[in-house]
């Protein structure tokens, strides 16, 4: 649990070299109430998309529902730059498909949430994927 905390506090830091750190690091606690909620503030990061694009590529290669999950959400609230960013930074994964999960699967489940954001975001992603007819 330290290392959670140690994740959550680097959050916070005006460097944003440390709030990357932090994505990667609070990327596999996705599921974590506390950490989901960081996470989807890095994914929003006002101040450096380069946050924003490392973040999303954490959760992509972590892969699991609820880190692919965050990203959808982040994009029913992203602005254009932000959306560009999460795009890339997901798909910096997606071609590197090595040991990566299947983010497209995922998102068909997720096209299918009961919170519309989530649904929209999961279809916006798998149109990057080129899987949107799956």
């Amino acid at each position: 649990m330290i290392e959670l905390q140690a994740a959550l506090d680097g959050a916070l830091s005006p460097c944003s070299s440390l709030r990357v750190r932090a994505g990667f690091d609070l990327a596999s606690y996705a599921a974590t109430p506390e950490a989901a909620e960081v996470l989807l503030e890095l994914l929003l990061d006002v101040a450096d998309t380069a946050v924003t694009r490392r973040t999303a590529e954490a959760l992509s290669r972590v892969g699991t529902v609820s880190a692919v999950r965050l990203i959808a959400l982040a994009l029913a609230e992203a602005d254009d730059s932000h959306a560009d960013w999460i795009q890339t930074g997901v798909q910096d994964v997606l071609w590197t498909q090595t040991g990566v999960p299947d983010v497209a699967a995922i998102c068909v489940h997720l096209a299918r949430d009961r919170e519309a954001a989530v649904r929209q975001g999961a279809v916006e992603i798998l149109e990057w994927t080129g899987d949107a007819t799956r």
